[in-house]
């Protein structure tokens, strides 16, 4: 299943973050960071809790707007975007907390992932003919296409709100690959799972980048994930930067185990 081309060729950077400044009133979430996402890969962002690293994806996807400092997608610099323009040009996005339709079902949900490609005007989605008919089936089989690369055919018509929580954050990863996103923003896809669960989001994970050639930035706290599935990562802390590079390098970091592993010298 192919769901998008890759404009962009392995290993350019898709997006960079230059020089970031965050404030609410007269805290700074974010301070001075720079850092960049390059296409293909999986690009970690850890750090204690309050680092600014939910913060950081906000900025990203458009629904926090920095006070200083750029953000250059795809070879432009970004002038201030909402949620729904940094989607329309391929950013999704996972939240924290599950932000799932709960009463409604596995395909319903995958399905709303699809507002944005779609292409015929109100009145005939409206009436549902006519060429609205023929893209909604089109639609639906990139839906179920989805499905089956989740392996959630058995839950296809469950409400997700009776589904335990490490299958809602999977139908919520599945919303967002509906996106057909170049950029997948994942804040804390394993929270909440137990082992086997983590281990079968990591495998979606790298399957993900694998069979759709997306680029994927994670926010995660479990460290072995970081180790195993990242290709760089960039390491927060009281909003700044204190360590970026392979996992290897920053998990040999001082800073970095002064600040979030809690292992002595």
């Amino acid at each position: 299943m192919n769901m998008h081309a890759a404009p962009v060729a392995a290993g350019e950077t898709l997006l960079s973050v230059e020089d970031v400044t965050l404030s609410f009133g007269g805290v700074k979430a974010i301070r001075g960071v720079s850092f960049d996402i390059r296409k293909g890969e999986i690009r970690a962002i850890i750090g204690p809790n309050g680092a600014g690293k939910t913060s950081m994806l906000n900025v990203i996807n458009g629904f926090y707007h920095p006070q200083g400092g750029v953000i250059t997608y795809k070879g432009a610099p970004r002038s201030r975007m909402k949620p729904h323009d940094a989607a329309a040009t391929g950013i999704a996005r996972t939240f924290q907390n599950v932000a799932l339709f709960k009463g409604m079902t596995t395909l319903d949900n995958i399905m709303s992932g699809r507002t944005l490609q779609m292409k015929t005007n109100f009145f005939w989605q409206l009436i549902r003919g006519g060429p609205a008919l023929r893209e909604e089936v089109e639609h639906r089989k990139r839906v179920e296409d989805i499905i089956d690369f989740l392996e959630i055919e058995a839950i296809r018509k469950t409400p997700v709100g009776r589904l335990p929580y490490g299958l809602q954050k999977r139908v919520e990863l599945g919303r967002a690959l509906a996106m057909e996103p170049e950029l997948l923003l994942l804040d804390e896809p394993m929270a909440g799972m137990n082992l086997e669960e983590k281990e079968d989001m990591c495998r979606y994970i790298l399957d993900v980048r694998e069979e759709f050639g997306t680029t994927i930035a994670l926010i995660e706290h479990d460290m072995g994930v970081v180790m195993d599935i990242s290709d760089r990562v960039v390491v927060l802390n009281y909003g700044e930067k204190i360590a970026d590079g392979t996992p290897e390098t920053v998990q040999a970091d001082q800073d970095v185990i002064d600040a979030y592993l809690g292992v002595p010298h």
